[in-house]
């Protein structure tokens, strides 16, 4: 019988440091509540037995989250998951960038990065109620609060429909504010889909992060009040700097 890993499992073969596979399952931990902030970490012993390392990966681990500013050891109390201020973002039946850090941070805005017409992949058209291969216009943005990178958004429209969405999201920096120049004053999110996991390149690069971070993932569909699709989007957000906080759709 084939042997099968749990998530805590380490692969030997990856090319990647032990040291620094464990380092990074902490830090998802840490993301994922297990490892609650301002409490204390595990034992190097039970984190040992925990992903299957000895006591001195475990060590070593520990040491370099404590250089990046996510442990901090206490001498004779031992290490401690420190407390960073998060940004609290809804997701809910209205979902708005700006609106959803209002009060957390003054200056909000999205910076649009690419934007390129593109046949939809069948995840897409499925999501938009297109055809696979219809022409749809995909716009990758940044959101930033207080000048920090706080998401990282990939979104697609019916090209036909919303044919300079881009010029549009360019001026305005704001997606609502460039569907309003299409006629659609208000639309409701149908359905979020929530995951984890670990920070890509590209995700390292445009959200400034460091390598090992955890990224919260949406994959969103956006309707008008009438039920039409008009936006497919994936977003991610920096773990250690926003918490996703769900409301009703």
């Amino acid at each position: 019988m084939a042997a099968t890993m749990s998530a805590d499992s380490v692969e030997r073969r990856s090319g990647v440091s032990l040291w620094r596979q464990i380092a990074d399952k902490i830090l998802h931990a840490i993301a994922m509540g297990d490892f609650p902030e301002s409490a204390a970490l595990p034992p190097e012993v039970a984190l040992a037995e925990r992903y299957g390392v000895n006591r001195h990966t475990v060590r070593s681990a520990i040491s370099a989250l404590v250089r990046e500013g996510v442990l901090k050891a206490e001498q004779g109390r031992g290490t401690f998951v420190l407390s960073r201020k998060r940004l609290s973002y809804p997701i809910g039946a209205r979902t708005r960038f700006s609106t959803g850090l209002q009060g957390q941070a003054v200056e909000r805005h999205i910076v649009l990065l690419v934007s390129a017409v593109e046949p939809a992949s069948e995840r897409v058209a499925a999501s938009l109620g297109l055809t696979k291969g219809a022409s749809v216009i995909r716009l990758e943005t940044r959101g930033e609060a207080d000048e920090r990178p706080v998401s990282r958004a990939a979104s697609w429209f019916d090209a036909g429909r919303f044919a300079g969405i881009d010029a549009a999201m360019a001026a305005t920096g704001s997606i609502t504010a460039s569907l309003a120049r299409f006629g659609i004053e208000d639309y409701l999110r149908q359905s979020t889909v929530l995951s984890a996991r670990h920070a890509d390149a590209a995700d390292l690069a445009d959200l400034d992060l460091q390598p090992g971070a955890i990224v919260l993932v949406t994959v969103a569909v956006n309707i008008t009040p009438d039920g039409q699709p008009i936006q497919f989007s994936e977003s991610r957000f920096p773990a250690e700097r926003v918490e996703l906080r769900l409301s009703a759709l």
